[in-house]
Protein backbone atom coordinates (compact mmCIF):
# COMPACT_ATOMS: atom_id res chain seq x y z
CA UNK A 1 0.00 0.00 0.00
CA UNK A 2 1.30 3.46 -0.91
CA UNK A 3 1.19 5.77 2.11
CA UNK A 4 0.16 9.41 2.11
CA UNK A 5 3.79 10.42 2.70
CA UNK A 6 4.96 8.40 -0.29
CA UNK A 7 2.32 10.01 -2.52
CA UNK A 8 3.38 13.46 -1.32
CA UNK A 9 7.03 12.68 -2.07
CA UNK A 10 6.05 11.83 -5.65
CA UNK A 11 4.47 15.26 -6.18
CA UNK A 12 6.34 18.11 -7.88
CA UNK A 13 7.80 20.51 -5.34
CA UNK A 14 5.34 23.35 -5.99
CA UNK A 15 2.39 21.17 -4.91
CA UNK A 16 3.80 19.56 -1.77
CA UNK A 17 3.24 22.56 0.47
CA UNK A 18 -0.53 22.41 -0.05
CA UNK A 19 -1.07 18.88 1.25
CA UNK A 20 -1.19 17.51 4.77
CA UNK A 21 -0.94 13.99 6.14
CA UNK A 22 -4.23 13.07 7.76
CA UNK A 23 -3.93 12.49 11.50
CA UNK A 24 -6.90 10.23 12.07
CA UNK A 25 -6.60 10.51 15.85
CA UNK A 26 -7.82 14.13 15.81
CA UNK A 27 -11.37 13.06 14.95
CA UNK A 28 -13.36 12.84 18.16
CA UNK A 29 -16.18 10.36 18.86
CA UNK A 30 -18.56 13.29 18.31
CA UNK A 31 -16.99 13.94 14.89
CA UNK A 32 -17.76 10.35 13.99
CA UNK A 33 -21.30 10.75 15.33
CA UNK A 34 -21.87 13.86 13.17
CA UNK A 35 -20.54 11.95 10.15
CA UNK A 36 -22.72 8.93 10.94
CA UNK A 37 -25.92 10.93 11.40
CA UNK A 38 -25.49 12.90 8.17
CA UNK A 39 -24.36 9.96 6.04
CA UNK A 40 -27.18 7.68 7.19
CA UNK A 41 -29.63 10.52 6.59
CA UNK A 42 -28.22 11.35 3.15
CA UNK A 43 -28.11 7.68 2.13
CA UNK A 44 -31.74 7.23 3.17
CA UNK A 45 -32.91 10.52 1.68
CA UNK A 46 -31.27 9.83 -1.68
CA UNK A 47 -31.98 6.12 -1.94
CA UNK A 48 -33.93 6.84 -5.11
CA UNK A 49 -32.87 10.36 -6.14
CA UNK A 50 -29.09 9.82 -6.34
CA UNK A 51 -27.63 8.11 -9.38
CA UNK A 52 -27.15 4.38 -8.58
CA UNK A 53 -23.40 4.78 -9.03
CA UNK A 54 -23.37 6.88 -5.84
CA UNK A 55 -24.33 4.08 -3.48
CA UNK A 56 -22.04 1.60 -5.20
CA UNK A 57 -19.22 4.15 -5.32
CA UNK A 58 -19.30 4.83 -1.57
CA UNK A 59 -18.44 1.19 -0.92
CA UNK A 60 -15.84 0.92 -3.68
CA UNK A 61 -13.93 4.02 -2.60
CA UNK A 62 -13.56 3.06 1.06
CA UNK A 63 -16.25 5.32 2.52
CA UNK A 64 -18.36 3.93 5.35
CA UNK A 65 -21.60 5.38 6.69
CA UNK A 66 -20.40 4.72 10.22
CA UNK A 67 -17.25 6.79 10.62
CA UNK A 68 -15.09 9.54 9.16
CA UNK A 69 -13.07 7.99 6.32
CA UNK A 70 -9.37 7.26 6.52
CA UNK A 71 -7.46 8.66 3.55
CA UNK A 72 -5.12 5.67 3.75
CA UNK A 73 -8.10 3.30 3.45
CA UNK A 74 -9.54 5.36 0.59
CA UNK A 75 -6.24 5.17 -1.27
CA UNK A 76 -6.23 1.39 -1.04
CA UNK A 77 -9.56 1.41 -2.88
CA UNK A 78 -8.82 4.31 -5.24
CA UNK A 79 -5.59 2.67 -6.42
CA UNK A 80 -7.65 0.04 -8.23
CA UNK A 81 -9.15 2.75 -10.48
CA UNK A 82 -5.98 4.80 -10.96
CA UNK A 83 -6.77 7.63 -8.53
CA UNK A 84 -5.37 8.76 -5.19
CA UNK A 85 -6.49 11.06 -2.37
CA UNK A 86 -4.59 13.59 -0.27
CA UNK A 87 -5.61 15.93 2.53
CA UNK A 88 -5.48 19.73 2.29
CA UNK A 89 -6.16 22.59 4.68
CA UNK A 90 -9.49 24.14 3.67
CA UNK A 91 -9.70 26.11 0.43
CA UNK A 92 -6.69 25.98 -1.89
CA UNK A 93 -6.14 28.14 -5.02
CA UNK A 94 -8.43 26.96 -7.84
CA UNK A 95 -5.55 26.44 -10.28
CA UNK A 96 -3.77 24.24 -7.72
CA UNK A 97 -6.98 22.27 -7.14
CA UNK A 98 -7.25 21.74 -10.89
CA UNK A 99 -3.66 20.57 -11.21
CA UNK A 100 -4.23 17.92 -8.55
CA UNK A 101 -7.33 16.83 -10.45
CA UNK A 102 -5.33 16.64 -13.69
CA UNK A 103 -2.93 14.31 -11.87
CA UNK A 104 -5.87 12.10 -10.81
CA UNK A 105 -5.55 13.15 -7.19
CA UNK A 106 -8.69 13.91 -5.19
CA UNK A 107 -7.84 16.59 -2.63
CA UNK A 108 -9.87 16.42 0.55
CA UNK A 109 -10.25 19.11 3.19
CA UNK A 110 -9.54 17.16 6.36
CA UNK A 111 -11.72 19.02 8.86
CA UNK A 112 -15.06 17.53 9.89
CA UNK A 113 -17.94 19.98 10.17
CA UNK A 114 -19.01 20.63 13.76
CA UNK A 115 -22.27 19.69 15.43
CA UNK A 116 -23.37 23.33 15.05
CA UNK A 117 -22.68 23.36 11.29
CA UNK A 118 -24.33 20.13 10.19
CA UNK A 119 -26.64 21.83 7.69
CA UNK A 120 -24.11 24.40 6.50
CA UNK A 121 -20.35 24.59 6.81
CA UNK A 122 -18.50 27.77 5.76
CA UNK A 123 -15.46 25.83 4.58
CA UNK A 124 -14.83 22.60 2.66
CA UNK A 125 -14.96 19.54 4.88
CA UNK A 126 -14.20 15.84 4.61
CA UNK A 127 -17.86 14.85 4.24
CA UNK A 128 -18.42 16.98 1.16
CA UNK A 129 -15.09 16.23 -0.45
CA UNK A 130 -14.92 12.49 0.15
CA UNK A 131 -18.54 11.30 0.20
CA UNK A 132 -19.54 13.94 -2.37
CA UNK A 133 -16.74 13.62 -4.92
CA UNK A 134 -15.21 10.17 -4.59
CA UNK A 135 -18.14 7.82 -5.39
CA UNK A 136 -18.48 8.75 -9.06
CA UNK A 137 -14.80 8.12 -9.74
CA UNK A 138 -15.72 4.47 -10.28
CA UNK A 139 -17.48 5.57 -13.49
CA UNK A 140 -14.78 5.59 -16.16
CA UNK A 141 -16.39 8.36 -18.23
CA UNK A 142 -16.85 10.58 -15.18
CA UNK A 143 -13.27 9.99 -13.99
CA UNK A 144 -11.94 10.90 -17.43
CA UNK A 145 -14.14 14.00 -17.48
CA UNK A 146 -12.79 15.07 -14.09
CA UNK A 147 -9.18 14.57 -15.17
CA UNK A 148 -9.82 16.42 -18.44
CA UNK A 149 -11.42 19.26 -16.50
CA UNK A 150 -8.29 19.47 -14.37
CA UNK A 151 -5.99 19.56 -17.40
CA UNK A 152 -8.02 22.34 -19.01
CA UNK A 153 -8.75 24.21 -15.79
CA UNK A 154 -5.17 24.48 -14.61
CA UNK A 155 -4.29 26.27 -17.88
CA UNK A 156 -7.29 28.60 -18.01
CA UNK A 157 -6.38 32.28 -17.82
CA UNK A 158 -7.44 33.83 -14.53
CA UNK A 159 -7.29 37.47 -13.52
CA UNK A 160 -5.79 39.41 -10.64
CA UNK A 161 -9.39 40.08 -9.57
CA UNK A 162 -10.04 36.32 -9.45
CA UNK A 163 -7.09 35.93 -7.08
CA UNK A 164 -8.49 38.66 -4.82
CA UNK A 165 -11.89 36.94 -4.67
CA UNK A 166 -10.29 33.60 -3.79
CA UNK A 167 -8.25 35.18 -1.00
CA UNK A 168 -11.37 36.85 0.40
CA UNK A 169 -13.42 33.63 0.22
CA UNK A 170 -10.76 31.65 2.05
CA UNK A 171 -10.35 34.32 4.73
CA UNK A 172 -14.10 34.51 5.31
CA UNK A 173 -14.33 30.72 5.65
CA UNK A 174 -11.54 30.74 8.23
CA UNK A 175 -13.15 33.55 10.23
CA UNK A 176 -16.60 31.96 10.17
CA UNK A 177 -15.25 28.56 11.21
CA UNK A 178 -13.45 30.07 14.20
CA UNK A 179 -15.79 30.02 17.22
CA UNK A 180 -13.70 32.76 18.83
CA UNK A 181 -14.15 35.23 15.97
CA UNK A 182 -16.21 38.30 16.81
CA UNK A 183 -19.22 39.61 14.86
CA UNK A 184 -17.10 42.60 13.87
CA UNK A 185 -14.40 40.33 12.41
CA UNK A 186 -16.98 38.35 10.47
CA UNK A 187 -18.54 41.55 9.16
CA UNK A 188 -15.14 42.84 7.98
CA UNK A 189 -14.44 39.55 6.22
CA UNK A 190 -17.84 39.64 4.53
CA UNK A 191 -17.22 43.22 3.41
CA UNK A 192 -13.82 42.26 2.01
CA UNK A 193 -15.43 39.52 -0.06
CA UNK A 194 -18.21 41.87 -1.22
CA UNK A 195 -15.63 44.44 -2.32
CA UNK A 196 -13.47 41.86 -4.11
CA UNK A 197 -16.53 40.44 -5.88
CA UNK A 198 -17.79 43.88 -6.93
CA UNK A 199 -14.39 44.78 -8.37
CA UNK A 200 -14.22 41.55 -10.38
CA UNK A 201 -16.22 42.97 -13.26
CA UNK A 202 -14.75 40.91 -16.11
CA UNK A 203 -15.32 37.21 -16.67
CA UNK A 204 -12.02 35.43 -17.08
CA UNK A 205 -11.66 32.00 -18.65
CA UNK A 206 -11.14 30.56 -15.17
CA UNK A 207 -14.38 32.19 -13.97
CA UNK A 208 -16.33 30.70 -16.88
CA UNK A 209 -14.89 27.25 -16.18
CA UNK A 210 -15.74 27.69 -12.50
CA UNK A 211 -19.38 28.08 -13.54
CA UNK A 212 -19.27 24.91 -15.62
CA UNK A 213 -17.63 23.08 -12.70
CA UNK A 214 -20.38 24.31 -10.40
CA UNK A 215 -23.23 23.20 -12.69
CA UNK A 216 -21.70 19.76 -13.29
CA UNK A 217 -19.25 18.49 -10.65
CA UNK A 218 -20.94 20.32 -7.75
CA UNK A 219 -24.62 20.70 -8.71
CA UNK A 220 -25.14 18.41 -11.68
CA UNK A 221 -28.13 16.22 -12.53
CA UNK A 222 -28.01 13.34 -15.02
CA UNK A 223 -30.81 11.88 -17.15
CA UNK A 224 -33.63 13.76 -18.87
CA UNK A 225 -35.62 16.85 -17.92
CA UNK A 226 -38.47 14.65 -16.74
CA UNK A 227 -36.45 11.84 -15.18
CA UNK A 228 -33.12 12.66 -13.61
CA UNK A 229 -30.78 11.65 -10.79
CA UNK A 230 -28.33 13.60 -8.63
CA UNK A 231 -24.59 13.31 -9.21
CA UNK A 232 -23.21 16.72 -8.12
CA UNK A 233 -21.16 16.62 -4.91
CA UNK A 234 -22.76 19.77 -3.52
CA UNK A 235 -26.19 18.14 -3.74
CA UNK A 236 -25.02 14.74 -2.53
CA UNK A 237 -23.61 16.25 0.67
CA UNK A 238 -26.49 18.61 1.53
CA UNK A 239 -29.64 17.46 3.32
CA UNK A 240 -31.50 20.62 2.31
CA UNK A 241 -30.43 21.07 -1.31
CA UNK A 242 -30.74 17.37 -2.19
CA UNK A 243 -34.46 17.64 -1.40
CA UNK A 244 -35.03 21.19 -2.66
CA UNK A 245 -33.54 20.38 -6.08
CA UNK A 246 -36.25 17.79 -6.77
CA UNK A 247 -39.01 20.41 -6.70
CA UNK A 248 -39.57 21.18 -10.39
CA UNK A 249 -41.79 24.14 -9.57
CA UNK A 250 -39.13 25.90 -7.51
CA UNK A 251 -36.04 24.74 -9.42
CA UNK A 252 -35.88 25.14 -13.19
CA UNK A 253 -34.17 22.26 -15.02
CA UNK A 254 -32.28 22.95 -18.25
CA UNK A 255 -30.35 20.66 -20.56
CA UNK A 256 -26.60 21.03 -20.16
CA UNK A 257 -24.92 22.78 -23.10
CA UNK A 258 -21.83 25.00 -23.35
CA UNK A 259 -24.17 27.93 -22.68
CA UNK A 260 -24.19 26.88 -19.00
CA UNK A 261 -21.13 29.10 -18.56
CA UNK A 262 -23.44 32.09 -18.99
CA UNK A 263 -25.40 31.12 -15.86
CA UNK A 264 -24.06 32.69 -12.67
CA UNK A 265 -24.46 31.06 -9.27
CA UNK A 266 -24.72 32.16 -5.65
CA UNK A 267 -23.02 29.97 -3.05
CA UNK A 268 -25.01 31.53 -0.20
CA UNK A 269 -28.48 30.39 -1.27
CA UNK A 270 -30.32 27.43 -2.78
CA UNK A 271 -30.04 27.29 -6.56
CA UNK A 272 -33.04 28.23 -8.69
CA UNK A 273 -31.70 26.64 -11.88
CA UNK A 274 -29.94 23.32 -12.39
CA UNK A 275 -28.58 21.60 -15.50
CA UNK A 276 -29.21 18.02 -16.60
CA UNK A 277 -26.58 16.12 -18.58
CA UNK A 278 -27.49 13.12 -20.73
CA UNK A 279 -24.59 11.03 -19.42
CA UNK A 280 -21.07 11.26 -18.05
CA UNK A 281 -19.77 10.96 -21.62
CA UNK A 282 -21.89 14.00 -22.52
CA UNK A 283 -20.10 15.95 -19.77
CA UNK A 284 -16.80 15.51 -21.57
CA UNK A 285 -18.31 16.64 -24.87
CA UNK A 286 -19.66 19.86 -23.35
CA UNK A 287 -16.33 20.54 -21.64
CA UNK A 288 -14.49 19.98 -24.93
CA UNK A 289 -16.76 22.46 -26.73
CA UNK A 290 -16.11 25.09 -24.05
CA UNK A 291 -12.36 24.42 -24.15
CA UNK A 292 -12.28 24.97 -27.92
CA UNK A 293 -12.93 28.65 -27.24
CA UNK A 294 -10.15 29.05 -24.67
CA UNK A 295 -6.82 30.74 -25.33
CA UNK A 296 -4.93 27.51 -24.71
CA UNK A 297 -6.52 26.07 -27.85
CA UNK A 298 -7.05 29.05 -30.16
CA UNK A 299 -3.70 30.83 -29.77
CA UNK A 300 -2.97 33.92 -31.86
CA UNK A 301 -3.60 37.58 -31.17
CA UNK A 302 -7.04 37.07 -29.60
CA UNK A 303 -5.58 34.73 -27.00
CA UNK A 304 -2.66 37.05 -26.29
CA UNK A 305 -4.98 39.98 -25.68
CA UNK A 306 -6.87 37.91 -23.10
CA UNK A 307 -3.58 37.29 -21.35
CA UNK A 308 -2.71 40.98 -21.42
CA UNK A 309 -6.10 41.90 -19.97
CA UNK A 310 -5.70 39.37 -17.16
CA UNK A 311 -2.68 41.20 -15.68
CA UNK A 312 -1.37 37.83 -14.49
CA UNK A 313 1.51 35.58 -15.49
CA UNK A 314 0.64 33.60 -18.62
CA UNK A 315 2.56 31.41 -21.07
CA UNK A 316 2.99 31.87 -24.82
CA UNK A 317 3.76 28.74 -26.81
CA UNK A 318 5.45 29.14 -30.19
CA UNK A 319 4.94 26.78 -33.11
CA UNK A 320 8.43 25.41 -32.38
CA UNK A 321 7.36 24.38 -28.89
CA UNK A 322 9.30 27.13 -27.09
CA UNK A 323 7.34 28.51 -24.13
CA UNK A 324 7.63 32.04 -22.74
CA UNK A 325 6.10 32.74 -19.32
CA UNK A 326 5.59 36.17 -17.81
CA UNK A 327 3.23 39.14 -17.63
CA UNK A 328 2.39 39.73 -21.29
CA UNK A 329 2.42 43.45 -21.92
CA UNK A 330 2.16 44.01 -25.67
CA UNK A 331 1.44 42.31 -28.97
CA UNK A 332 2.14 43.63 -32.48
CA UNK A 333 0.07 42.39 -35.39
CA UNK A 334 -0.22 42.91 -39.13
CA UNK A 335 -3.30 44.03 -41.06
CA UNK A 336 -4.77 40.51 -40.84
CA UNK A 337 -4.20 40.35 -37.07
CA UNK A 338 -1.35 37.87 -37.40
CA UNK A 339 1.07 38.17 -34.47
CA UNK A 340 4.40 39.75 -35.44
CA UNK A 341 6.00 40.55 -32.07
CA UNK A 342 5.22 39.87 -28.40
CA UNK A 343 6.63 41.42 -25.24
CA UNK A 344 6.47 40.46 -21.56
CA UNK A 345 7.36 42.65 -18.59
CA UNK A 346 8.92 41.69 -15.32
CA UNK A 347 10.23 38.26 -14.40
CA UNK A 348 9.95 35.82 -17.31
CA UNK A 349 11.19 32.33 -18.08
CA UNK A 350 11.80 30.29 -21.23
CA UNK A 351 10.81 26.63 -21.29
CA UNK A 352 10.37 23.63 -23.52
CA UNK A 353 7.85 20.90 -22.73
CA UNK A 354 7.19 22.45 -19.35
CA UNK A 355 10.83 22.49 -18.25
CA UNK A 356 12.84 25.67 -17.83
CA UNK A 357 15.77 26.01 -20.22
CA UNK A 358 19.19 26.27 -18.58
CA UNK A 359 20.24 29.90 -18.30
CA UNK A 360 16.78 31.25 -19.11
CA UNK A 361 15.09 31.63 -15.78
CA UNK A 362 13.67 34.69 -14.05
CA UNK A 363 17.06 35.84 -12.84
CA UNK A 364 18.20 36.24 -16.46
CA UNK A 365 14.96 37.58 -17.96
CA UNK A 366 14.10 39.68 -14.92
CA UNK A 367 13.01 42.72 -16.97
CA UNK A 368 10.92 40.86 -19.53
CA UNK A 369 11.29 39.13 -22.87
CA UNK A 370 10.41 40.20 -26.40
CA UNK A 371 10.72 38.45 -29.75
CA UNK A 372 9.38 38.50 -33.30
CA UNK A 373 6.92 35.90 -34.58
CA UNK A 374 6.51 34.77 -38.17
CA UNK A 375 8.36 33.72 -41.30
CA UNK A 376 11.75 35.09 -42.36
CA UNK A 377 11.98 36.43 -45.93
CA UNK A 378 13.08 33.84 -48.51
CA UNK A 379 12.68 30.95 -46.09
CA UNK A 380 9.82 28.67 -47.08
CA UNK A 381 9.75 26.88 -43.73
CA UNK A 382 9.94 27.98 -40.13
CA UNK A 383 13.56 28.43 -39.01
CA UNK A 384 12.92 25.76 -36.40
CA UNK A 385 12.70 23.10 -39.13
CA UNK A 386 16.10 23.72 -40.73
CA UNK A 387 19.18 21.70 -39.91
CA UNK A 388 22.31 23.46 -38.67
CA UNK A 389 23.96 22.76 -42.04
CA UNK A 390 21.01 24.26 -43.93
CA UNK A 391 21.14 27.39 -41.76
CA UNK A 392 24.89 27.68 -42.24
CA UNK A 393 24.43 27.39 -46.01
CA UNK A 394 21.91 30.26 -45.82
CA UNK A 395 24.41 32.44 -43.96
CA UNK A 396 23.02 31.85 -40.47
CA UNK A 397 25.99 30.55 -38.50
CA UNK A 398 27.41 31.19 -35.06
CA UNK A 399 30.14 33.82 -34.77
CA UNK A 400 28.92 35.66 -37.87
CA UNK A 401 26.99 38.88 -38.35
CA UNK A 402 23.46 37.81 -39.23
CA UNK A 403 20.55 39.82 -40.56
CA UNK A 404 17.09 38.31 -40.41
CA UNK A 405 14.34 40.19 -42.21
CA UNK A 406 10.85 38.97 -41.34
CA UNK A 407 7.89 39.09 -43.70
CA UNK A 408 6.26 41.45 -41.18
CA UNK A 409 9.03 44.02 -41.70
CA UNK A 410 10.79 43.34 -38.38
CA UNK A 411 14.58 43.14 -38.71
CA UNK A 412 16.99 41.38 -36.35
CA UNK A 413 20.66 42.33 -36.91
CA UNK A 414 23.54 41.16 -34.74
CA UNK A 415 26.23 38.57 -34.06
CA UNK A 416 24.75 35.08 -33.71
CA UNK A 417 26.29 33.57 -30.59
CA UNK A 418 24.38 30.29 -30.27
CA UNK A 419 21.53 28.17 -31.53
CA UNK A 420 19.57 26.20 -28.97
CA UNK A 421 17.88 23.04 -30.19
CA UNK A 422 15.29 20.80 -28.57
CA UNK A 423 13.46 17.79 -29.97
CA UNK A 424 15.39 18.11 -33.25
CA UNK A 425 14.30 21.74 -33.72
CA UNK A 426 15.90 25.16 -33.42
CA UNK A 427 13.98 26.96 -30.69
CA UNK A 428 16.19 29.91 -29.66
CA UNK A 429 18.80 32.06 -31.45
CA UNK A 430 20.97 34.24 -29.18
CA UNK A 431 22.62 37.42 -30.51
CA UNK A 432 25.13 39.91 -29.17
CA UNK A 433 25.50 43.51 -30.40
CA UNK A 434 21.95 43.17 -31.68
CA UNK A 435 19.37 45.66 -32.83
CA UNK A 436 15.72 44.82 -33.52
CA UNK A 437 13.43 47.23 -35.35
CA UNK A 438 9.98 47.13 -36.95
CA UNK A 439 8.83 48.20 -40.39
CA UNK A 440 8.54 51.81 -39.22
CA UNK A 441 12.09 51.75 -37.80
CA UNK A 442 10.91 51.77 -34.20
CA UNK A 443 13.61 50.23 -32.01
CA UNK A 444 12.41 47.12 -30.19
CA UNK A 445 15.84 46.09 -28.88
CA UNK A 446 19.20 47.83 -28.94
CA UNK A 447 22.78 46.55 -28.55
CA UNK A 448 23.52 48.03 -25.11
CA UNK A 449 20.63 46.05 -23.57
CA UNK A 450 22.73 42.90 -23.62
CA UNK A 451 22.03 39.52 -25.23
CA UNK A 452 19.00 39.29 -27.49
CA UNK A 453 17.41 35.84 -27.27
CA UNK A 454 15.16 35.36 -30.26
CA UNK A 455 12.35 32.82 -29.97
CA UNK A 456 11.86 30.74 -33.11
CA UNK A 457 8.34 30.20 -34.39
CA UNK A 458 5.96 31.27 -37.12
CA UNK A 459 2.94 31.59 -34.82
CA UNK A 460 1.72 31.53 -31.24
CA UNK A 461 -0.19 28.26 -31.13
CA UNK A 462 -1.34 28.44 -27.53
CA UNK A 463 -1.64 30.87 -24.63
CA UNK A 464 -2.40 29.56 -21.18
CA UNK A 465 -2.57 30.81 -17.63
CA UNK A 466 0.35 30.43 -15.24
CA UNK A 467 3.99 29.59 -15.79
CA UNK A 468 5.15 26.71 -17.98
CA UNK A 469 7.43 25.36 -15.24
CA UNK A 470 5.82 26.11 -11.86
CA UNK A 471 8.63 24.30 -10.04
CA UNK A 472 11.10 27.05 -11.01
CA UNK A 473 8.48 29.80 -11.35
CA UNK A 474 5.90 29.14 -8.62
CA UNK A 475 2.94 31.50 -8.55
CA UNK A 476 0.89 30.07 -5.68
CA UNK A 477 2.02 29.31 -2.17
CA UNK A 478 0.13 27.83 0.77
CA UNK A 479 -1.83 30.42 2.72
CA UNK A 480 -0.05 31.27 5.98
CA UNK A 481 -3.46 31.59 7.65
CA UNK A 482 -4.45 28.00 8.50
CA UNK A 483 -8.05 26.91 8.31
CA UNK A 484 -9.32 26.82 11.87
CA UNK A 485 -10.14 23.56 13.61
CA UNK A 486 -11.66 23.33 17.07
CA UNK A 487 -9.39 21.25 19.29
CA UNK A 488 -11.08 18.99 21.83
CA UNK A 489 -10.49 20.27 25.34
CA UNK A 490 -10.41 18.56 28.70
CA UNK A 491 -14.00 19.57 29.45
CA UNK A 492 -15.22 17.36 26.59
CA UNK A 493 -13.44 14.21 27.66
CA UNK A 494 -16.42 12.73 29.52
CA UNK A 495 -18.82 13.73 26.73
CA UNK A 496 -16.65 12.13 24.07
CA UNK A 497 -16.38 9.03 26.23
CA UNK A 498 -20.18 8.79 26.26
CA UNK A 499 -20.26 9.00 22.45
CA UNK A 500 -17.62 6.28 22.26
CA UNK A 501 -19.61 4.05 24.59
CA UNK A 502 -22.62 4.27 22.27
CA UNK A 503 -20.44 3.34 19.29
CA UNK A 504 -19.19 0.29 21.19
CA UNK A 505 -22.70 -0.76 22.24
CA UNK A 506 -23.80 -0.98 18.61
CA UNK A 507 -21.47 -3.92 18.25
CA UNK A 508 -22.41 -5.72 21.44
CA UNK A 509 -25.62 -4.84 23.24
CA UNK A 510 -25.69 -4.58 27.05
CA UNK A 511 -29.15 -3.68 28.31
CA UNK A 512 -27.86 -2.62 31.71
CA UNK A 513 -25.09 -0.43 30.31
CA UNK A 514 -27.48 1.09 27.77
CA UNK A 515 -29.92 2.04 30.53
CA UNK A 516 -27.10 3.59 32.57
CA UNK A 517 -25.87 5.65 29.63
CA UNK A 518 -29.44 6.74 28.87
CA UNK A 519 -29.96 8.11 32.37
CA UNK A 520 -26.50 9.70 32.43
CA UNK A 521 -27.06 11.47 29.09
CA UNK A 522 -30.49 12.82 30.03
CA UNK A 523 -29.18 14.15 33.35
CA UNK A 524 -25.68 15.34 32.44
CA UNK A 525 -26.03 16.35 28.78
CA UNK A 526 -29.61 17.58 28.29
CA UNK A 527 -28.52 19.93 25.47
CA UNK A 528 -26.44 17.36 23.55
CA UNK A 529 -29.18 16.36 21.11
CA UNK A 530 -26.96 14.18 18.91
CA UNK A 531 -25.80 12.05 21.84
CA UNK A 532 -29.42 11.63 22.93
CA UNK A 533 -30.42 10.69 19.38
CA UNK A 534 -27.58 8.15 19.12
CA UNK A 535 -28.88 6.49 22.27
CA UNK A 536 -32.50 6.70 21.06
CA UNK A 537 -31.58 4.62 18.01
CA UNK A 538 -30.64 1.77 20.38
CA UNK A 539 -33.15 2.50 23.14
CA UNK A 540 -36.26 4.22 21.71
CA UNK A 541 -38.43 5.17 24.63
CA UNK A 542 -40.50 8.23 25.42
CA UNK A 543 -38.21 9.77 28.07
CA UNK A 544 -35.42 10.01 25.51
CA UNK A 545 -37.75 11.31 22.84
CA UNK A 546 -38.94 14.05 25.19
CA UNK A 547 -35.35 14.91 26.14
CA UNK A 548 -34.39 15.21 22.48
CA UNK A 549 -37.31 17.52 21.76
CA UNK A 550 -36.39 19.75 24.71
CA UNK A 551 -32.75 19.96 23.56
CA UNK A 552 -33.65 21.36 20.12
CA UNK A 553 -36.82 23.30 20.95
CA UNK A 554 -35.27 26.73 20.43
CA UNK A 555 -33.24 25.89 17.29
CA UNK A 556 -35.09 25.38 13.95
CA UNK A 557 -32.09 23.78 12.24
CA UNK A 558 -31.59 21.21 14.98
CA UNK A 559 -35.33 20.56 15.08
CA UNK A 560 -35.22 19.89 11.32
CA UNK A 561 -32.32 17.46 11.74
CA UNK A 562 -34.05 15.57 14.55
CA UNK A 563 -37.34 15.32 12.66
CA UNK A 564 -35.56 14.03 9.57
CA UNK A 565 -33.69 11.51 11.65
CA UNK A 566 -36.90 10.28 13.29
CA UNK A 567 -38.55 9.86 9.89
CA UNK A 568 -35.60 7.76 8.79
CA UNK A 569 -35.85 5.54 11.86
CA UNK A 570 -39.59 5.15 11.32
CA UNK A 571 -39.05 4.15 7.70
CA UNK A 572 -36.58 1.49 8.80
CA UNK A 573 -39.13 -0.22 11.05
CA UNK A 574 -40.48 -3.54 9.73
Amino acid sequence: MTTQTQIIEQLPEHLRGFVRVQDYSVYTPRDHAVWRFLMHQLSHQMSASAHPVYHQGLKQTGISLEHVPSIEAMNTCLATIGWRALGVDGFIPPVVFMEFQARRILVIAMDMRTIDQMLYTPAPDILHESAGHAPFLIDVDYAEFLQQFGEIGCKAISSAADDAVYAAVRHLSVVKADPDSTPAEQLRAEQQLATATAENTGLSEAALLARLHWWTVEYGLVGTLSKYHIFGAGLLSSLGESTHCLDDEKVCKRLLTPDAVNQDYDISTEQKTLFVTHSCRHLGQVLDDVANGLAQRIGGAVAIRRAIASETVCTLEYSSGLQVSGRIADVHTDALDNVTYVQTIGESQLCFSGKQLNGHGREVHHAGFGSPVGYVNEFSRCLSNYSIDELRFAGIRTGAQVKLEFVSGIVVYGVLESILRADHQNILLSFSQCQVSDQENNILFQPDWGTFDMAVGTSITSVFGGSADPVTYPLHRPDPEPAYRVSPDAENTALFSAYESIRRLRGQRSVEELENITLMAINQYPDEWLLLFEIYELNPHEALRAAINRSVASDPDKTFLVNQGLLRLKAALP
